[in-house]
């Protein structure tokens, strides 16, 4: 059942389930809480109390806030989990994962611990080289840059069609639910505005982080030429022992829609050791 955060500028809807220590899942743009369809049930049946998120402009979330960077939604997450009773850890994809980092560093009497899937949480620069190199790359640069220029719903289910190499079952659906939701009012504004955002925030923040971060990385993610040392470079800006990678071999962006029993299985133990419990 859809629940409802009021804030300042607008609405913020999520859903719960199961009980236990809490756990907030943070999508990323263009998307809705809908993409952990397979993961939240998991999670709540290893005795977590889920949260499952539509960031602001997102899903069933209202549209029109005057910010859209990982800061802002790292204000949401933070008053999410203070009007749940946190403390929680948090789990961003994309976007998600540096807005999940600002919120750990910021408020660390309220987060636990962090999983960043696929997660833009340090500056970026284009590759030049991996651009002439690497097929996958160059395209999903080239779908997205549409996207941002162009705002065309047509080159943002072409780029979702390389980031997923492995379709699950029920994907038809799930792309017409997407096409349908970023067809509404305001949506594709705030897909568009997401993607300028600057991760530099989120990267700032990573040495202040105080409780462990599990970083996930799918070895064929399209938006790196080399995600693996994406992943390294984010646990390399954290405090000495507080970051692990894992990696999926032969996935894309989407870690938790493409393989969520991997992530399911990954994420169980680092929960063990993070989540608080009453």
């Amino acid at each position: 059942m859809t629940e409802y955060l009021t804030l300042d500028e607008g609405t913020i809807a999520y859903d719960v389930v199961g009980d236990g220590p809490l756990v907030v899942l943070a999508h990323g743009m263009g998307d809705s809480r809908h993409s952990y369809r397979f993961v939240a049930p998991a999670l709540a049946a290893a005795g977590y109390r889920v949260a499952s998120v539509d960031l602001r402009g997102c899903g069933e979330s209202s549209v029109g806030w005057t910010g859209y960077s990982r800061t802002d939604i790292a204000g949401d997450l933070v008053a999410l989990v203070r009007h749940l009773g946190g403390p929680a850890v948090l789990v961003g994809h994309s976007i998600s994962g540096g807005a999940v980092t600002i919120a750990a560093a910021t408020a660390p009497d309220l987060v636990t611990g962090v999983v960043e899937l696929g997660s833009f949480t340090r500056k970026q620069s284009v590759d030049l080289g991996g651009l002439l190199r690497l097929r996958r790359y160059r395209v999903g640069m080239t779908r997205l840059a549409l996207v941002g220029v162009l705002g065309r719903v047509s080159s943002w289910s072409a780029y979702l069609d390389l980031a997923i190499p492995a379709k699950p079952a029920d994907w038809d659906a799930e792309l017409a639910r997407i096409v349908a939701s970023l067809g509404e009012p305001g949506r594709m504004s705030a897909l568009q505005r997401m993607g300028r955002s600057a991760p530099g925030d989120a990267g700032a923040q990573l040495p202040h982080v105080g409780c462990p971060v599990l970083v996930v990385v799918g070895s064929a993610d399209p938006d790196w030429a080399d995600p693996v040392a994406e992943g390294r470079s984010i646990v390399a800006d954290l405090a000495t022992g507080l970051g692990e990678l894992a990696v999926i071999d032969g996935a894309g962006h989407y870690l938790h829609t493409e393989t969520p029993d991997q992530v399911v299985a990954l994420a169980l133990p680092f929960l063990a050791r993070t989540a608080t419990r009453a």
